[in-house]
């Protein structure tokens, strides 16, 4: 999917509504949609960046940042004590369905382990 196409691109450049929680120069953080805990949080990179996989050195700082974000957000959603998953998929095998770089933030549950 092009940039253009790119339905978290349009969410940060604020061309579709999304209910926003946090947001600096870098990143924006919104409510899931269809959210898999009572907290849902995503994170994406302002900037198109596809996958994961996708990062160089130029731009691999970015997974920190976004962590920093999500352990900030934790903390506000009243999560941070009891527990959170943060979790990157990467292409469609291990479920990424946007292809636009994004961390899950999510809590407000307990979770099994293994997943599943």
């Amino acid at each position: 999917m092009t940039e253009q196409g790119c339905l978290f691109c349009r969410i940060a450049n604020k061309e579709i509504p999304a209910k926003v929680v946090f947001e600096d120069s870098r990143i924006i953080a919104f409510e899931d949609v269809n959210p898999q805990a009572p907290v849902h949080i995503l994170l994406i990179p302002k900037k198109h960046i596809e996958k994961i996989s996708d990062l160089t050195k130029d731009n691999a700082d970015m997974v920190g940042h976004l962590v920093l974000a999500a352990n900030k957000i934790a903390a506000e959603q009243g999560i941070r004590d009891a527990g959170y998953r943060l979790t990157i998929n990467c292409n469609k095998d291990a479920g990424q369905a946007v292809f636009h770089l994004h961390m899950h933030l999510m809590g407000g549950r307990k979770f099994a382990w293994p997943p599943g």
